[in-house]
């Protein structure tokens, strides 16, 4: 699967989750780490990490793509979901305030908001 085309499939698995504020972060001409970071806000704990749960099981099941790493699901603070060209970040909303990586890493033409399609 293409980049573009994963990114895609990860916004559209948490807008279906009721995952909140998705932003995509073009971040590939900034950072060899990933081309992208897909963020997102849960309203509670439990759903941090239903959110992060989900989008593992949905790629997984469905498309046959394994996270080269996931950490961070038990508190339900935060999760980064690694899939290596898209980086995910699942925040509670007082964590995402408080990280801010929207500020850190976009410089107004870099940043999405993710819409419906």
């Amino acid at each position: 699967m293409q980049t573009q085309e994963l990114k895609n499939l990860i916004c559209k698995i948490l807008d279906d989750k009721k995952g909140q504020d998705i932003v995509v972060i073009d971040i590939g001409e900034l950072s060899i780490v990933a081309d992208y970071f897909v963020i997102v806000s849960g309203r509670s704990t439990t759903q941090v990490k239903a959110l992060a749960n989900n989008l593992e099981d949905e790629l997984s099941k469905n498309y046959g793509i394994e996270p080269l790493r996931s950490e961070g699901k038990r508190d339900g603070r935060w999760a980064v979901v690694d899939y290596g060209s898209v980086v995910v970040h699942v925040f509670h909303e007082e964590t995402r305030k408080l990280y801010s990586l929207e500020q850190l890493w976009g410089d107004g033409r870099n940043v999405t908001r993710y819409e419906q399609q």
